[in-house]
């Protein structure tokens, strides 16, 4: 009876120690549907911004049947140059592939936009997300400009930020200083990075907001308490097209 006490002991120890290892390495709460976002950057031969978007509004619907488009911006500020942002989403990642299948079968979109426009893209990247738990995907009523803020965390995921990171998030919109459209967290990619959609009437209103909200103690107090999982971060200031959904 000692030795299977003294077992049980020993393994339960185990136990325990196992999960206080791998517990800071969890990733916290999901979404509960399988929805995921496709962050799409496209990086664009010099001088050819201009006609790659025409031909791509010529040709959006020909996309567009396929799955949602939730917004197609240009980057006016913020890293390399000549760069447009796009996010699609999608029902899981069955219905990402039955999409990317059909459209390698659909001789419209491939000949009238993808192969006479290949040669104007430089270089493109895709990442993976899911929106946090807390927040949902928010439409602006009116037309405006959007600020894309990635912050690279610490490795822990939600779990180990997730409520601090909340609590800077709400402090910026609570008080009125901005207005937020979407957080999402990436599943491929980069990992434990967040990624925060902002909109704001104008740059400007954006740049009174950010300074206004770094004289206020409540934000500067919010922001203080996420700042210890960051590892560095990075903007960039976003132009809807016509086409966007998200103006």
């Amino acid at each position: 009876m000692l030795v299977l006490r003294s077992g049980l002991t020993r393994a339960l120890a185990s136990r325990t120690l196992a999960s206080q290892v791998c517990s800071p390495f969890a990733t916290g709460p999901r979404q509960n549907d399988g929805t995921l976002y496709e962050f799409r950057t496209y990086y664009l031969k010099p001088s050819k911004m201009n006609e790659f978007l025409e031909n791509f509004k010529k040709n959006v619907h020909l996309r567009t049947a396929h799955s949602e488009l939730v917004g197609y911006w240009s980057a006016e500020f913020g890293g390399r140059m000549n760069k447009v942002f796009h996010i699609w989403k999608y029902d899981n990642f069955a219905h990402r592939t039955e999409v990317r299948k059909a459209l390698a079968k659909d001789k419209e979109w491939q000949e009238q936009f993808l192969i006479p426009n290949l040669a104007l893209i430089d270089k493109q990247e895709s990442e993976i997300t899911y929106l946090v738990p807390w927040c949902k995907l928010e439409k602006p009523s009116k037309e405006g400009v959007y600020e894309l803020a990635t912050f690279q965390m610490k490795p822990g995921g939600p779990a180990l930020w997730g409520d601090a990171f909340k609590r800077a998030v709400h402090a910026h919109v609570n008080l009125g200083y901005t207005k937020l459209v979407g957080v999402f967290h990436t599943e491929y990619g980069a990992l434990n990075r967040v990624h925060v959609l902002w909109w704001n009437e104008s740059a400007d209103s954006r740049a009174a907001g950010r300074h206004k909200s770094h004289e206020d103690p409540r934000v500067v107090a919010a922001v203080r308490e996420s700042v210890n999982y960051l590892v560095s971060q990075q903007n960039m200031l976003l132009i809807p097209t016509s086409f966007s959904p998200l103006k």
